[in-house]
């Protein structure tokens, strides 16, 4: 199986619940705290591969969910320097293995990309607590 970093805000029950179905499926997790990164740009940018910018934040962010910024007007180097700022605008999880890179929890693209057991409830983007 793989060997996945896996980058999480430390409480967040989704996380949690993703973790968790990475090691059922087998995976070795190398977890750290998002939050506490030291980010860069050249660093952070290679998580969202060619997703449109506003999929690049964490919608339960209560910046974001307040409207605080028109992300769809967001330049790159504008919305990696609000994300490098405040991580917590990071959607997350950010997930490595090898020279991949993902930002967020799409269940069927992990399977496809690592292999994630089968059954069990799905699980999804997202922590209820922010």
């Amino acid at each position: 199986m793989a060997h996945v970093m896996f980058y999480e805000k430390p409480g967040c029950v989704g996380n949690a619940r993703q973790k968790a179905l990475l090691i059922a499926s087998g995976h070795e997790l190398d977890v750290r705290n998002l939050l506490a990164e030291p980010w860069t740009a050249a660093a952070l940018r290679p998580f969202f591969g060619d997703k449109p910018v506003p999929e690049w934040f964490n919608a339960s962010a209560p910046k974001i969910k307040a409207g605080a910024f028109d992300l769809a007007a967001l330049s790159e180097d504008a919305a990696l320097a609000l994300m490098i700022a405040e991580p917590i605008l990071i959607r997350r999880p950010l997930i490595q293995s090898g020279d991949r890179r993902e930002a967020g929890f799409d269940q069927a693209a992990i399977d496809a990309w690592l292999g994630l057991r089968q059954g069990g409830a799905p699980v999804f983007d997202g922590c209820a607590m922010e």
